[in-house]
Formats: C-alpha cells, structure tokens, sequence
C-alpha cells in the first residue's frame, strides 16, 4: 500500500516529497504511522466517512467502495465492506466512471500478421514466457501524446515503455527496447500484440528475430485477445487521467512516467 512503501523510501527521500508523488497527505501518512491497536482502530461512522472522503479525494474519485475497502484494511482499518457501501451511497460518493476511448490500432495494411498462438492464456507459468504490447492515447493542450507498454504476463508488470508526440514504428520499437534490456530474457519468449501498422512492421518484426522472440497478434478487432494490456489501460486512465487536464505534453509524460514507476513497477 502506499503508506508501507513511503515508510520504506523515508531514508531516501524527505517525507513531503514522497506523500506528493503518491498524492497524498502527510498528515495521513502520519496518521498511520501512529498505527495504535486495533481496538483504536475500529471506526465509528464519523471516522469512516473523513477516511473514505480522503481515499477518494487521493486516488481522484477512482476508487468504487471494493477498492477503498481494501485501502482501508491495507492502512490496518477494521470497517466492512458492507459499511463502506452505505456510508457512500448514503453521501453521494461515487467512483468515476471510465470513457470509451477510440483504437488505436490501424489495421488497414497490406503487412504479414502473426496467428493468434496466444489464444487467450493469459497465465503463464514463468516470467518471460509471454509478454504483450499496445498503444494508447492522452489528450494534452499541446495535442495528442502515445504510450506503448510492454507488460509481463507472468505478473502482469510493465517491464518496458515509451512516450511520443507520434504514434510511429519508434514508439513501439523503444518500449520493446527497455523491456528487453531491463530483463534480457532466453530466446523464446512469445510477444503478442494487436495487428497495427507498428507491431506488423518489417522494422519490429525484425527486431522480435533478432531477439529471438516469436510473434502472435490479436484476430481483427477483437481487443479481448489482448485483455490484460487493455486492462492496464484502462487502470491508467481511470486512476490517473481522466479528469486531468494536461497543459503540456511534457506534464503529461511525467504523469504517466511516476505512475508507472511508481505504481506499477515492483
């Protein structure tokens, strides 16, 4: 949880700096810091509330009462789930619900595609066996800025990634880049992705061989191929953009950058 890790980097960092990488407060922190037992830390209604309302004022109204319950036990609380769905329908607190956000994958090519030997096993039983990639989009002030991941599947962490003003063969050729320096992984590893103009590429299936990696992409259209990719996405936008005005594309990428790094990578 957010606490526990602070608590960790303290003699890194100074406290102020950590509580505002992690959007939250440090009288909070010190809240929790102080701990007590757990008699002291059965809430009464009151309590529950002001908590609840700082979880959702921290993670930008993200969170629905599942995910503030477990923030709760997280941070030593003993309060039901039950509880928490009352007291927020019973105050108006609701969880921020997702937009549909357009593709970004341009199928509309005349470039080999991989055969979907992913098939949807989503569960392999090693790190390295299969990792995936895609792409998505931010809106800016400044315009349009991409992200391409590529995730583990193992564990489902991002091992590499990629920001750019240009939707371009680059952006997914650097994502791939860093995962595959950061893990250098045996020949063999699958990459599956969708079948856009980036990833069908002569240019990253080029370097899919020389990695000594085996392609599969996703069937036409059909996102669910490459759902823990989407998911991810989806977390993304849920818990740190939407809502988020970006005046630049550089404050954009530094968001994204401290939520991967930060959230996302162990």
């Amino acid at each position: 949880m957010k606490y526990a890790w602070i608590d960790t980097q303290r003699s890194a960092f100074p406290l102020p700096v950590l509580c505002d990488a992690l959007s939250v407060s440090q009288s909070g922190f010190r809240a929790w810091q102080a701990g007590g037992t757990q008699e002291r830390k059965r809430l009464t209604d009151g309590q529950a509330l002001v908590l609840i309302r700082t979880i959702h004022q921290e993670v930008r109204q993200a969170y629905g009462a599942r995910r503030i319950h477990a923030e709760l036990r997280g941070r030593g609380y003993r309060i039901g789930l039950p509880r928490i769905e009352r007291l927020m329908r019973e105050n108006g607190i609701r969880a921020r619900h997702k937009r549909r956000y357009k593709a970004t994958t341009d199928s509309r090519h005349s470039l080999p595609v991989a055969p979907n030997v992913l098939d949807r096993h989503f569960a392999p039983e090693a790190p390295n066996r299969v990792w995936t990639g895609d792409i998505t989009y931010i809106a800016t002030a400044e315009g349009w800025l991409y992200l391409a991941v590529v995730i583990d599947l193992f564990n489902r962490e991002v091992i590499g990634w990629s920001i750019k003003s240009r939707m371009t063969t680059d952006l997914v050729l650097d994502a791939l880049l860093m995962a595959w320096f950061r893990r250098r992984p045996e020949p063999g590893v699958l990459f599956h992705s969708d079948r856009g103009s980036q990833y069908a590429s002569h240019a990253y299936q080029a370097r899919l061989a020389t990695y000594g990696m085996r392609g599969s992409m996703s069937r036409k259209g059909n996102c669910w191929d490459n759902a823990p990719t989407e998911s991810f996405f989806n977390s993304l936008k849920n818990e740190r953009v939407h809502g988020v005005r970006y005046a630049t594309r550089d404050e954009a990428a530094s968001d994204l950058f401290q939520y991967i790094a930060v959230f996302e990578v162990p």
